[in-house]
């Protein structure tokens, strides 16, 4: 039976959580370690001047289908390296899953999301692995983007994903409309040039670094275009960063 290893950055509580649960539990055993709380924008960061702690604490599913999940007080990266490097040692896991996050990881969103260092960490480790996002609005297509990740956690189990790539997919609201889904590479966002500020009662100045919620730029192809055409994106990633510029560098006579 495929095991299978669930994370998010979003924490116990987040929306997502049980709607992929109960997505993954028909395809095998099913180890779920996510953060206490909210990690949202943690990116791959990692615990490391204060101790990481577990417990465990049942989920109700339904009335009679509860699961024990453990929670940390760490970071997304965190939760995925020790479940498989200490809860699940010595044991295969045939894949590992970020999400349900609650909002898009597009383009160069991928750099700060912690849903996506689930799987990041996974390719790592040489374990297959996707993250899983729902675009916000008015609605949040938890089910259908759990329907989907069950979909393609098949395929990637009966097929395999090459070494240190992993997959990220955004899933937006349909309106009941037939999925589709498109190969996509990342696309361009448009971050907000302000950062605002306010000051507190006390008179202190503050300031609040999220900004407004990015744009995009819809190039064909694309991760941003799916979406705005309303189609499921589904980005091969991978571990390897460097550009490919390598002989342009070679050149500098450094």
């Amino acid at each position: 039976m495929p095991r299978i290893l669930i994370s998010n950055d979003d924490g116990i509580y987040g929306q997502g959580l049980k709607p992929l649960i109960r997505a993954m539990r028909p395809l095998g055993e099913l180890v779920v370690i996510v953060p206490d709380g909210e990690r949202s924008a943690a990116s791959h960061s990692i615990t490391l001047h204060k101790p990481f702690r577990i417990q465990t604490l049942p989920v109700e599913l339904s009335s009679k289908d509860i699961i024990h999940v453990y929670i940390s007080n760490g970071t997304p990266s965190d939760c995925v390296r020790f479940g498989l490097l200490e809860l699940l040692k010595n044991k295969r896991v045939d894949l590992v899953v970020g999400g349900i996050n609650h909002g898009p990881n597009l383009g160069e969103d991928i750099i700060y999301s912690g849903t996506v260092a689930v799987a990041r960490e996974a390719a790592m480790q040489g374990i297959p692995a996707m993250a899983v996002s729902v675009v916000d609005g008015h609605h949040k297509p938890f089910e259908t983007a759990a329907k989907v990740t069950q979909k393609l956690a098949r395929l990637i189990l009966n097929h395999k994903l090459p070494s240190r790539v992993f997959l990220n997919i955004n899933v937006p609201y349909l309106n009941g409309a037939k999925p589709k889904i498109e190969i996509t590479r990342l696309g361009k966002r448009v971050y907000g040039k302000v950062i605002p500020s306010g000051v507190d009662p006390r008179g202190h100045l503050y300031y609040w670094l999220a900004g407004d919620i990015p744009k995009g730029i819809p190039e064909p192809g694309t991760d941003i275009w799916a979406i705005k055409a309303k189609k499921i994106s589904v980005t091969p990633l991978t571990v390897d960063s460097a550009a490919p510029i390598l002989t342009d560098i070679h050149r500098w006579k450094l």
